[in-house]
């Protein structure tokens, strides 16, 4: 028996320090936050490249801050948007390299396809280390799991159509998904900052991808610190797929498109603008990036709206040009201009900082106390906000040409011109019924020039503007339009609700127009021609050469017969 309860004894020990080992094991894992050589590496990394923008701290807080929109990520604060983890959970370190790797599309924070795979490790590792959150082990990160795509059906989208209604997306996003539900202008992050309901009909701007597989996750996922909540315990899995194959047809995936030209189309009858972009439905669509003006004072270093689209008509005596763009709200009212003063303490804090009470939300002055209450934009009365104060300033749109064609390569400057090269402008106000023109010899010296040849028409619809221009093509002043050739042009939008005006805008560098001319002759007639000329050519020169050939040929033969025939005399 003695030796029996030794055994015994000795077995319980055994498995006692096997279990204790496995335990230890375990602990000693931990969370995934790197080596001590890996965060300093990640740290030197951080200092080159980031600490410009999320600050020494990692609090968002860098010298670049204030011009920047949205604010770079505070890591102290653990809240990250794109993740394969629960909502409110930390992202795994996959998830921290995936978006140092990838960046974030149309934001300040670029991609980093120079950094090797271990750079962008330690760099992962390294911002782990601004909150203690990441080195508890009650909060390591535990990803979702996130199932392959199945295949995209009609009646998946549809589903996903009537599920986006009844779900309450459109309060945000609108009824077709260009952002501009009624609850957009009050959205705010977790700080009280606006923010801004994605358009979901360009799919290239998502945040965190746009692939089937990227906007699944961010429905599944949420977005941390911001009204987008996650829908994994409200929607099933085949729910969330058939809202995500709904917003994948909004846009389609293959992107922007981007191009550098207007391809204006003749038409045999008179233009009329009171018919809207009905009448353009011919014309093919150029779509043009926006940027900030960043260059002259009173700088827009990140406008809102993205990008336009162009298209031209032109018939016997004049031109007109439809251009689009998407708005979230639209400002009828209040005024604008391209030589509004903007002044100077506005250019140096960023939007969506402090601004008063009833000011827009994306202006520069101090956010009202109401307005820092996070407000659910899912809840039934959003449908029914209240509208917005009246905007001190409008919406506007402005091509510019230059006002005399170019002869060589050189093009005014694209920001209203220079004293050498000045530039037509043709703006529009849309809290006005017509556009109207100015000359531009540079952003400071701006003046009108109405001669009465601009008209036009705006309208405003579910989150779209489209206005029309129409001038003649040999105007009482000014460069003329001519089928066949190339009229250098460049856009700019204003959006009120942010305040924009003067030198305060979004804007294109220098695309082209380009007439397309009336009758294309067909290069098939010329190319058949030059064919047969070429072997009527040859022909001839090869029934000539074998005439020559023969000829002497004769003459060799006689001259031999002639000597043979001396010879045998």
């Amino acid at each position: 028996m003695t030796s029996v309860t030794a055994l015994r004894g000795c077995f319980a020990i055994l498995v006692a320090s096997l279990c204790a080992g496995t335990m230890g094991s375990v602990r000693a894992q931990g969370p995934d936050v790197g080596t001590e050589a890996q965060r300093e590496s990640g740290k030197n990394l951080y200092l080159k490249n980031c600490v410009q923008c999320h600050g020494e701290k990692g609090d968002g807080a860098g010298y670049a801050t204030p011009h920047l929109y949205p604010r770079p990520r505070d890591f102290t604060t653990t809240k990250f948007k794109v993740r394969t983890t629960p909502n409110g959970a930390l992202p795994t370190h996959q998830d921290l390299v995936n978006i140092i790797r990838r960046g974030m599309p149309y934001t300040s924070m670029p991609a980093w396809p120079g950094l090797s795979d271990q750079e962008v490790s330690n760099l992962a590792y390294f911002i782990t280390t601004f909150s203690p959150d990441f080195s508890n082990p009650e909060n390591a990160p535990q990803p979702l799991e996130l199932p392959s795509a199945p295949s995209t059906t009609n009646e998946s989208i549809e589903l996903g159509k009537k599920l986006y209604a009844e779900t309450g997306c459109l309060k945000c996003h609108g009824n077709l998904g260009r952002g501009d539900g009624p609850s957009a202008p009050t959205l705010t992050d977790e700080l009280g900052r606006p923010i801004r309901a994605a358009n979901l009909t360009q799919s290239w701007t998502f945040r965190g991808g746009s692939s089937r597989e990227d906007i699944f996750r961010t429905m599944t996922t949420g977005l941390n610190g911001t009204p987008m909540p996650s829908f994994t315990d409200s929607l099933t899995t085949e729910q969330r797929w058939a809202i995500t194959d709904f917003i994948v047809s909004l846009s389609g995936s293959n992107g922007p498109g981007y191009t550098n030209l207007v391809v204006a189309k003749p038409v045999p009858d008179p233009i009329d603008v009171a018919k809207g972009a009905a009448s353009f439905e011919s014309a093919p669509v150029a779509r043009f990036p926006i940027l900030g003006q960043i260059t002259e004072p009173g700088r827009a270093f990140h406008p809102p709206t993205t990008d336009l689209t162009v298209q031209a008509l032109y018939d016997s005596e004049s031109i007109a040009l439809l251009v689009r763009w998407h708005d979230m709200s639209a400002q009828k009212t209040g005024k604008n201009g391209p030589s509004l003063p903007v002044p100077p303490e506005e250019e140096e804090q960023a939007p969506g900082g402090a601004q008063p009470a009833g000011a827009s939300p994306f202006g520069d002055a101090e956010l009202a106390p109401a307005q820092k209450t996070e407000k659910d934009p899912f809840a039934e009365e959003a449908a029914d906000a209240a509208p917005t104060a009246p905007s001190e300033f409008s919406d506007a749109v402005a091509i510019q040409i230059p006002s005399l064609v170019p002869v060589g390569a050189r093009k005014p400057y694209f920001i209203f011109g220079d004293g050498q090269s000045p530039v037509d402008l043709w703006f529009f106000d849309l809290a006005r019924s017509e556009p109207l023109q100015f000359t531009g010899r540079g952003s400071a010296d701006v003046a009108p020039n109405d001669t009465g040849d601009l008209t036009g028409v705006a309208s405003y619809d579910q989150g779209e503007w489209s206005v029309i221009f129409k001038r003649p093509l040999r105007p009482t002043s000014g460069a003329a339009f001519s089928p066949g050739q190339f009229m250098p042009a460049a856009f700019s939008v204003w959006d009120g609700f942010s305040r924009d005006r003067g030198n305060r805008r979004g804007l294109t560098v220098w695309q082209s127009i380009y007439l397309e001319p009336e009758v294309v002759p067909s290069a098939v007639g010329p190319m058949i021609r030059t064919a047969l000329f070429i072997l009527a050519i040859e022909v001839i020169v090869i029934g000539w050469m074998r005439w020559r050939y023969g000829a002497r040929t004769g003459e060799d033969r006689g001259g031999e017969q002639g000597q043979q025939a001396a010879t045998s005399a």
